[in-house]
Order: C-alpha cells, then structure tokens, then sequence
C-alpha cells in the first residue's frame, strides 16, 4: 500500500488517473483504471473513480498489486549493438524482434538477449519483464534503442523522453503519392474504444505531433523521413494513416490489401540522440537504410 497528500497546487483539479501517471511513470492510465474497478484506490478515505477532481490535502491510498512474474531466460541471441558503455547501450532491433516478454511470448525476445549479454547489469525500473527497457518500438519496426544499465541512467533517459528532449527520427514507406514536400500531423492520440490493440485520433487524447519530408517519390508510393516531436504509441502508424497515407505493409492501420496480407509496416527508427547521463554531453547514433527497406525501394522503382 502506498500513500501520499497532495500538497502542491499544481496537482489540483485535475483527474486522479492523470496525477497517478505522473506520480507513477511507469504506469499507465489504463493500469490505474484496472485498480478504479478493484476498488484499490481511495481519496480522503473513500472510494472513488478515475474522473475525480483532485483537492490540496487529499490523502491518496493506493493498494498496487504485486507485478506479475514471468519464467524469463537469459538467451544468446545475436545483438548488433551500435555502442556500449557502463551506463547504456544502443541497439539496433532487427525487424520481427519482440522487445519484452508477455503471457504466452516469453522467449525470443530483446530482454532475453540482453539478459544474456548484460547478467545483472540493468536497470530495474520496469521491473523483471523489462529490465533495462527505457523505451519501445514495434515487433516489425527495426531500428535504435537505448537500454539502461542502471537505475539513475534509466530515470535521467525516461525524463528526456518525457519532455521531448531527445531526437528521434525514422524512415517509412507510405502508400499514395504526397505532394508536398514536408509537412506536420498534430493530432491527439488516445487508446481507441472499439480496439483496445489500437491506437485513435481522439479529442481525449494525448499531444503527438510528427513531423515528415518526402525522400523520394515512386508510382503511388512514397518514401519518407519522420521526425517525432512527441512519441507516442503508433504514433507515426496512426498519424500517416490519418492523412490516407498508411505505411506499406501495417496489417493494423494499413490498406485493406495489407490488413489482408500485410507483413509488418516498413518503418524503421534510423536515428536516436540524446544527452548523455552521466558525460552531460549531447551523442547521435545513427543507422544505414536497413536491407529489407532497400529490397523494397529497388521493387518499387521498377514499377
């Protein structure tokens, strides 16, 4: 059980979930919303709902559940890291890779290979499924992520990419033809009600902003650079969509063809920096167009 008083103003009138997000980071609203429901949550001594509007002197009581724990093992899978330090590393997440574990995919994944490499040396912020996890991408998106060896690199990466300090680029592959080259997709984005797999444009929802530029121009396809302002869960996949441009491939957001048939959307984080925890200086990692993106582009030029 874990309790505390609101005694700051700025955590006053606004929805509890929202608080507890920020009081906890590596929790998320919808985790808190499972705890509303159990009744594992109360303010002032009584049970409330997510929607309560906080007061200054509110005593907040919160029953977390213990995590739970999956059979994770340490396995040696091939890593292409980029750099390694004591502090962190960069790799380069091969498409088809699962980051963390979950119920029924406990092997395979990005946290078993670093199990392997690193023993015990990384973070424990997130817990024993995503140990040294400061951030994610999807199964079938490639491309650079940094993992934490410890907990105060973790805190100090988890804090620039709260704020939005660090720089994240990608490349994609885009049906249709945009006609301009550059431009901005600011949109809320918020789980979506009808699929719970799925994020929504929502007025609910969450700032996201990307920002694009047209690489190269083919038959009703399109190359492309994003640039993330904010990082939000498919946030690229969803924002491009919106525009009737989805990703070539996305089984999820994509054409009918590729709901159908599609193979895992051609997106791939080419470009990651950010300021170094402990040296204080800003470092770039960057990434050559992966094969599967070049195979492609070759195809899509011939016809």
């Amino acid at each position: 059980m874990q309790n505390f008083i609101i005694k700051n103003i700025e955590d006053t009138n606004i929805r509890i979930d929202t608080l507890l997000t920020k009081y906890f980071e590596n929790k998320s609203r919808n985790y808190f919303n499972k705890l509303f429901q159990l009744s594992n949550i109360k303010v002032n001594g009584k049970i409330i709902k997510a929607s309560y509007k906080t007061k200054l002197n509110d005593e907040i009581e919160i029953i977390l559940p213990p995590d739970k724990t999956l059979d994770i093992k340490e396995e040696k899978i091939n890593l292409e890291i980029i750099f390694e330090d004591k502090y962190l590393l960069i790799i380069n997440k091969p498409k088809g890779m699962v980051v963390h574990p979950a119920n029924g995919n406990t092997s395979g994944t990005l946290v078993n290979a670093l199990l392997y490499h690193c023993k015990d040396s990384l973070s424990s912020i997130n817990g024993v499924i995503r140990p040294g996890i400061v951030h994610r991408i999807d199964k079938d998106t490639s491309g650079l992520l940094v993992v934490a060896k410890d907990d105060y690199t973790h805190n100090n990466l988890s804090l620039q990419f709260k704020n939005h300090t660090n720089l994240r680029k990608y490349i994609a592959i885009v049906r249709g033809a945009i006609k301009e080259d550059s431009g901005t997709i600011d949109k809320l984005l918020a789980r979506s009600k009808k699929d719970r797999k799925k994020i929504a444009i929502s007025i609910d929802g969450k700032k996201a902003i990307t920002h694009y530029k047209v690489l190269q121009r083919f038959n009703n396809f399109t190359f492309i650079e994003c640039k993330l302002e904010t990082g939000r869960t498919h946030q690229i996949r969803v924002h491009m969509a919106s525009i009737n441009h989805p990703l070539l491939g996305d089984p999820l957001y994509g054409s009918n063809e590729d709901k159908k048939k599609g193979k895992g959307q051609y997106l791939c984080a080419t470009t990651l920096g950010f300021i170094h925890p402990f040296t204080k200086k800003y470092v770039e990692f960057n990434i050559k167009t992966p094969d599967y993106f070049e195979e492609e582009l070759r195809k899509l030029s011939l016809k």
